[in-house]
Parts: structure tokens; sequence; C-alpha cells
């Protein structure tokens, strides 16, 4: 066997040279003359193919009897270009040593339930379609560092363990934490960010967050990924010049980086060629009249659901931001806006193509008076929040941020219908495993 072992994407710095490639069989067609394996090795699938003629020790005779679906084995042969395809290229394959045989396995080419594919999920994400979602998600992970990484944001790692709510305390996982009492899975780190972005100006938090929200929507997890950054010196304007810069950079970047992926989901890229900025604002107020005109009326003061987000940004080609929300609906921290004092400074990011709300922000309470008053009304209890009113004692300022979920962004780039296919190992209200 060859010892110029290399990876199936480098394959075309080598065409007519002699290399060994390892991997795993994804598919097997045997046939009489000619013998056809797809080998796959996390960086993409090549065909090998073994003549009864040109085949050394006994690999045209040994295929059929040792290869097997997902079993992992070193392929050598000699690369070549495809006939037809430019940047195909396949393996002119000449010898091939087992190194882990695979027996029954479960996925076989054929409709599976998505119940068993997600049982099978350490397995299933073998498969075109995960693997294809799951760069894509790699590469919208990358664009968020990259993005905030080249203008001037600090990464503030913020803890998971907390010792009070961020937001509503109806969704909280608790647990025991020593001789302190509970402690709480953290919903956002947002509140740490602003101590952040009071040490740094610009700081962004990035990581898993949770909610024991029983909802079994496509659009809930009980555990996903969240960034969000926080701005000091930063009024709402700014935050949604800033989100919807945010947006249009990520969209770029997985046009650029991630077609083939797109193309292999059958993506419709003409929609995502159309995100562009600026992005269409109205009010909650607009949206009520909007949603009233089209038969979904809904009560001034109540929060919209997945149907009503669905309905109101049915006429943009982009996303659009719903600002100034009524204070009952949103959280504690968000400021009152001074010409209305029944909604805050408040603005949501809703996807197009039914992908709902991806990012939800707002300008903060910067006055410790009114803040404390708020967490009054909420019966949040003030000594956890002490330190939070802190920031607010020692040179308070303006300042504003957002949060978005890593898997609703994924959702709508990869044209998936439902979130739980963008996290490798997905948590929902009836799956703990695997």
């Amino acid at each position: 066997m060859s010892e110029s072992r290399v990876e199936v994407r480098s394959l075309k710095d080598h065409v007519g040279r002699e290399v060994t490639v390892a991997g795993w069989c994804y598919n097997a067609r045997p046939q009489k003359r000619f013998k056809f394996l797809e080998l796959r090795d996390g960086t993409g699938t090549v065909q090998c193919v073994f003549g009864a003629e040109t085949s050394l020790n006994n690999s045209f005779e040994r295929f059929e009897e040792e290869i097997t679906q997902e079993s992992s084995l070193y392929v050598t042969g000699i690369v070549t270009k495809h006939p037809k395809h430019d940047d195909v290229f396949e393996l002119d394959a000449r010898d091939f040593r087992m190194e882990g045989r695979s027996e029954n396995y479960p996925i076989q080419p054929k409709e599976h339930g998505v119940d068993f594919l997600f049982s099978q999920r350490h397995l299933y994400l073998r498969s075109s379609r995960p693997h294809a979602i799951l760069r894509v998600r790699h590469r919208v992970v990358k664009a968020i560092r990259d993005y905030f990484d080249s203008h001037g944001f600090t990464l503030l790692d913020s803890p998971i363990l907390t010792a009070n709510a961020g937001e509503g305390t109806s969704t909280l996982f608790a647990t025991e934490y020593f001789d302190l009492g509970q402690a709480y899975l953290a919903q956002t780190g947002q509140l740490y960010g602003e101590a952040g972005c009071m040490a740094f100006g610009k700081v962004y938090t990035f990581g898993p967050t949770f909610r024991a929200e029983k909802s079994a929507t496509r659009r809930h997890l009980t555990e996903f990924w969240m960034v969000e950054p926080e701005v000091a010196f930063m009024d709402l304007e700014g935050n949604m010049s800033l989100a919807e810069d945010f947006i249009c950079y990520i969209v770029e970047c997985v046009l650029t980086d991630c077609r083939p992926e797109l193309e292999r989901l059958e993506r419709d890229i003409s929609k995502l060629e159309a995100v562009k900025k600026p992005f269409p604002r109205i009010t909650y107020s607009d949206a009520v009249e909007v949603l009233a005109q089209k038969g979904q009326p809904i009560p001034w003061g109540e929060d919209f659901g997945a149907p009503h987000e669905t309905a109101v940004s049915a006429d943009y080609d982009r996303p659009l931001i719903i600002t100034k929300y009524p204070e009952a609906v949103k959280a504690f921290y968000m400021k009152r806006d001074a010409d209305d004092p029944r909604v805050v400074l408040a603005m949501d990011v809703i996807a197009p193509e039914g992908y709902g709300e991806i990012i939800g922000g707002s300008q903060r309470e910067e006055n410790i008076d009114v803040l404390v008053h708020r967490i009054e009304h909420e019966k949040l209890p003030m000594e956890a929040f002490e330190w939070y009113l802190d920031l607010r004692r020692y040179g308070s300022v303006p300042h504003s941020g957002f949060g978005m979920g890593l898997e609703r962004m994924v959702a709508w780039m990869c044209g998936t219908q439902h979130i739980r296919e963008t996290i490798p190992f997905p948590r929902t209200i009836d799956r703990l495993r695997p």
C-alpha cells in the first residue's frame, strides 16, 4: 500500500499520482468488469473504480466479500479527472486494506422514519443531509466569530451555571449547588455581556443556553447555542444597524463557501441572494394592523406567535425588523420608550420564508431607579441582581445588544423545516439520547 495518504478534498492536487485514501464505505456497486466504491473520509466522497485487469492482491475478487456499508478501509490508486465533469476526481483503484468491518449497518438506503433516524443520530451524522447541514453550521459559526473579531469586539465567556434567571423564571433548569442552594442553567449570557461592555466597550458571548420551555414546535430546542453582542453607548438604531450588517455578512459567507452543501440540500439559493441591506422596519403597532388586514387579528399587547411572524413577514424577500413591543411581553431590563411608555425599545428580526424570529434585542434600561422598579414589579429576588444594579451605580451609560439563536439561523440558511436538524445531538422535551 502507498504511504502517500491524502484527503479527498486534496485529490485535485494529485492527478496522475498514486495515493492512499482512508475512509468509510458509503456505497458499493459491484459489476462484472468493474466494481465501484464510494469512499467518504469526512472531507468529501470519491468514487473508487476497481478493474478486473488492473487490481492487485485479489482486491477485485475480495471486494464483495469484505467491503460492507460503513466498513472502514484504505484504498490505493491513481488519481484521475472525471471524463465529463470538471472539478470531479476519481481513484483508479488498485488495492484496498480493511481496517474495521461493519456488520448490519442499521441505516440502509431506503426511507426511514424521523424518530428512527434521530434515535440513530450518532450514525445518521454520516449521511449526506445531516453532513451538509452541519457543514453549513460550521461556516456560520466561523462567520460569527470572524465578524465580531474583525469589528473590535472582545469575546466574553459567560457562565453556564447562574444564581438567578436572566429572563422569565418559568423556563429554568435547576440543580442543587453545594451549600449555596439552587443554581440554574443559563437562559442567556446577556446580563454578563452588559458587565463586559462596561469594561471593554464591545463584547460578545457565544455558547450553549437552556430553556425549560415545554414546547414541541419545529422552532424549539431545550439546549441551543446563542451569540449575544453587547455595546456601550449604542442606542436602538445602532443595534438594528449592527444586526442587519451582521446577518448580511453571515449570508454572504455561506453563499461563498457552502454552495455545494446548499445544492445538496436543494436550497433555493436565489432566496439567500436577495438578502441585502437595508431591511424593512415596522413597529409592533404597524404589524398588528397588517395582521388584521390579513385576517389574523391579534389584540394589541399580546405577543406574536409563529403564524403571526410568518404572516407579517410574507411580503418581504429579506428579514423584517419589528420594533417597539409592548412592555408586558418583553424582559424587565428593556428600556421604555420616552414617547410611549407602553412600549419598550426592543427589536426582533424576522427571517423570510416562514423561519420566524432569528434575532431579539433591545436598548437596555440604564436608569437604576427604573430598573429597581421593574425587578420589584416582576417579583424577582433583588439580592440576586445587586451585581447587575452595580452596573448602573458606577458609571451607567446607554447600551444595547441582541441575541441570535445559532440553530434558527442555520435552519434558515439550509432551508430545513425543523430546527432539530441543525444541531449534532438535539435536546427536545421528548429526547435526551443519544
